[in-house]
């Protein structure tokens, strides 16, 4: 610029100077302050590279993990002293409690195919109460639990929420009670244990009493539908020495042979329906024999007819 205040040399490309000149001087500008944004942006990463793990945390992370632990050490404190234990007895698992809380529990329970167990049964062997929830229960092992019953042949367990269970049930069918060393069991039809004799809900059923009477049930039932008229004043039978059957009949006690009881039953039925002979004042008849029945007199009946021999005897003119 002159003194006039003009530029000695034009500007506009016309004036002689190179044509790039003007674009390499603002390269150099660019280039310049390029420079110096790099510069500041390593001064800032070198300075967050330097800083500590602490420093880099979110704010309010260490009240959430001094909350956190504190909170662990009560739970762990609440474990030990005994109280989770009590907790659990009186209100259930903790997500149990939680779901109940949120309209989850166990409303309603409906059962289907049950005969001979009561309802209470059945829920406390699925592990069901009112402690219970829907979300939480499992189902499979509420299942598995119900099989482990042994007059439970099949069953199913489904949830409907918000707050129903489905229990469908397939029971074994209880054919007789067998009694050994003073303890009595229900059994299926083929001599399977099925159940305990808790109550007199089974009392109905045949009764077999001895060593592997239960194992020869079949034959038991068999016995006891031929006998006809006598079929319901059977009370019960004993398996003696593997052998053979003793009747029990209003307190009279028959004795069937090894070989062929059924017709030694029928010869049986023959005899009360002509002479009466369980009526009278036995305590057991012996059919072992083929050719002849024994009779056991009651102590009275026994007494009464020693007197009544012995009367006769000293009777003028009698037999000494």
């Amino acid at each position: 610029m002159d003194g006039g205040g003009r530029f000695p040399e034009s500007l506009s490309p016309a004036s002689g100077r190179a044509p790039g000149a003007a674009a390499r001087v603002g390269a150099a500008l660019l280039g310049r302050f390029s420079l110096r944004s790099s510069s500041r942006s390593l001064s800032v990463r070198r300075l967050r590279a330097g800083q500590s793990w602490a420093e880099r945390l979110p704010r309010g992370t260490g009240l959430v993990g001094v909350s956190a632990a504190l909170a662990a050490v009560a739970l762990t404190g609440f474990v030990a002293s005994g109280r989770y234990e009590s907790f659990v007895v009186e209100q259930g698992r903790p997500l149990d409690f939680i779901a109940r809380m949120c309209g989850f529990g166990v409303r309603r329970v409906t059962i289907t195919g049950i005969s001979r167990m009561y309802e209470r049964e059945v829920l406390a062997a699925a592990g069901i109460d009112w402690r219970s929830s829907v979300p939480f229960l499992d189902v499979t092992e509420a299942r598995d639990r119900l099989l482990r019953v042994p007059l439970i042949a099949q069953a199913s367990v489904r949830k409907i929420y918000p707050g129903d269970i489905v229990i469908t049930q397939v029971e074994r069918e209880p054919a007789a009670l067998w009694q050994k060393d003073g303890v009595i069991n229900v059994i299926a039809a083929d001599g399977t244990v099925i159940d305990a004799m808790r109550d007199d809900r089974y009392a109905s059923l045949p009764l077999v009493v001895g060593e592997n009477a239960n194992a020869k049930l079949p034959e038991y039932l068999a016995l006891i539908a031929s006998a006809g008229p006598l079929a319901d004043r059977i009370k019960a039978g004993t398996f003696v020495s593997g052998r053979r059957w003793t009747l029990k009949l209003d307190g009279v006690d028959v004795r069937l042979p090894e070989t062929d009881p059924a017709g030694a039953l029928a010869r049986l039925v023959r005899l009360e329906g002509r002479d009466k002979l369980l009526e009278k004042d036995i305590i057991a008849v012996d059919l072992r024999m083929p050719d002849r029945v024994v009779v056991r007199l009651t102590e009275e009946a026994a007494a009464a007819r020693a007197e009544a021999q012995q009367a006769q005897k000293k009777k003028p003119g009698a037999p000494t």
